[in-house]
């Protein structure tokens, strides 16, 4: 069982920036792919950005040239790095974590950034 701790949503002004941070603990798997997707209300959930074990990016292109996504799924800590927020942006964002072996895809709690206009 793998268990993804995220942290670091808060509230920002449009044009600021946040970092968001997630770990896995308690895996002793390998884990292949890692990475950020957001659900805002109403919505459903999308991709934001993902990275592998062998350390390679993929972002939506709603974020491309303002976010970043850093750590890798190897060292099981991924980072994503938010700057020029907009409001569009506000939404509830989820660490995910693949396991290929198992087939497995396992979610965090999610956490709330809200991007005040």
């Amino acid at each position: 069982q793998v268990q993804l701790v995220e942290s670091g949503g808060g509230l920002v002004q449009a044009g600021g920036s946040l970092r968001l941070s997630c770990a896995a603990v308690r895996s002793s798997t390998s884990i292949n792919v890692m990475g950020w997707y957001r659900q805002a209300p109403g919505k459903q959930r999308e991709l934001v950005a993902t990275i592998t074990s062998g350390g390679s990016q993929n972002y939506a292109d709603s974020v491309k040239g303002r976010f970043t996504i850093s750590g890798d799924a190897a060292k099981k800590t991924i980072y994503l790095q938010m700057n020029s927020l907009k409001a569009g942006d506000t939404a509830v964002y989820y660490c995910n974590a693949v396991i290929f072996m198992y087939g497995m895809t396992y979610w965090g709690e999610g956490t709330l950034v809200t991007v005040s206009s």
